[in-house]
C-alpha cells in the first residue's frame, strides 16, 4: 500500500478521533459507562492513583478524566496526548524506561493493531516484573455476535489463520473486532505465543455488560434516556452479563501478568 494512501487514512482517522472524543464527552450516559469500565479494570489495584500507568490508544478515551496519573499515548498526533508513537515499537520508546510501568491499559485498541501478540510481547519490556496489561475488547456471545457482524461498522472475521490484520489502511480504518476474542478464547496456540513474557496460566478474563453500551447510544448517537434510569439499567445489565456471559456479554476485560 502506498504511503499516500496511508497518510490519507491517518488524516481521516485524526478527524474522526476528534469528532468521536467530543461526542463521547457530551454523552453523559456513555461517559458513565466508561467510568464504570475503568473502575472495573482497576478494581484489583488497591490505589490506582499511585500507579505508573501507560494507556495505549488514548485518542478517544476519557481515562485521564478519571485517573489523572495516566500517561496517554496514540499513534495519531493529537495535542492533548502525553506521547505520540507507534505502539508496535514500544520496546524502542526511550520516553518510558524499561521495567518501569505498573500497568499498560488499552480499551478497544487491540483489534485495531496489525499484530496484537507482537505488540504485547514488545510491551512486556516496559512493565515491572508482576506488572499488568489490562485490556477491554468485544466479546462474542449469542446476543453480541449478530450486532457486531451486522450492525457494527468494523470488520468481523473469524476465519483468519494468523492473529494479525491482513491489511493496514489507517489506525481506525484497520480492524478485525474478532481478533482479541479469537486469541484469548478460541486459539490456545496463539495465546501460548505470549507465554515467554506473561504467565498465561494466570490470565484473568471477565465479561463486562450486555446492552448498556448500546443503550447509551454509543459514539454515534445519544439516546434520550434519563441518566438516573440509565444508571439503574446499567447495574442490572452488568449483573446479567456476568451471570450469563455466553448468552449476552458484549465486552470482556483481560489481565495479563508479566513474568
Amino acid at each position: 500500500m502506498s504511503s499516500t494512501i496511508v497518510a490519507q487514512g491517518e488524516a481521516k482517522d485524526h478527524a474522526a478521533t476528534l469528532r468521536n472524543r467530543a461526542r463521547l464527552c457530551a454523552n453523559k450516559n456513555l461517559l458513565f459507562w466508561y467510568g464504570e469500565l475503568y473502575r472495573d479494570q482497576f478494581k484489583d489495584f488497591p490505589n490506582p492513583a499511585a500507579l505508573s500507568i501507560l494507556e495505549i490508544g488514548s485518542g478517544t478515551s476519557p481515562l485521564k478524566q478519571f485517573l489523572s496519573n495516566v500517561v496517554t499515548s496514540d499513534v495519531l498526533n493529537l495535542d492533548y496526548l502525553d506521547l505520540v508513537f507507534d505502539c508496535h515499537e514500544i520496546d524502542k520508546l526511550h520516553a518510558i524506561e524499561d521495567n518501569s510501568l505498573d500497568v499498560i491499559t488499552l480499551t478497544n485498541v487491540l483489534h485495531h493493531l496489525k499484530s496484537p501478540i507482537a505488540f504485547l510481547n514488545c510491551a512486556a519490556s516496559k512493565l515491572r516484573h508482576g506488572g499488568k496489561v489490562v485490556a477491554t475488547e468485544p466479546f462474542f456471545s449469542v446476543l453480541s455476535t449478530p450486532m457486531f457482524k451486522y450492525l457494527h461498522s468494523e470488520a468481523v472475521d473469524f476465519r483468519i489463520t494468523e492473529p494479525e490484520l491482513g491489511e493496514v489502511q489507517g489506525p481506525l480504518a484497520s480492524a478485525n473486532i474478532a481478533l482479541p476474542w479469537l486469541i484469548f478464547f478460541r486459539h490456545r496456540e496463539w495465546l501460548q505465543r505470549l507465554n515467554d513474557n506473561f504467565d498465561v496460566t494466570d490470565l484473568a478474563l471477565r465479561p463486562f455488560t450486555a446492552l448498556s453500551y448500546m443503550i447509551s447510544g454509543g459514539i454515534s448517537h445519544r439516546l434520550p434516556l434519563p441518566h438516573f434510569l440509565y444508571r439503574l439499567l446499567f447495574r442490572m445489565d452488568l449483573a446479567i452479563s456476568r451471570r450469563f456471559p455466553r448468552s449476552c456479554a458484549t465486552f470482556f476485560t483481560l489481565t495479563l501478568t508479566r513474568r
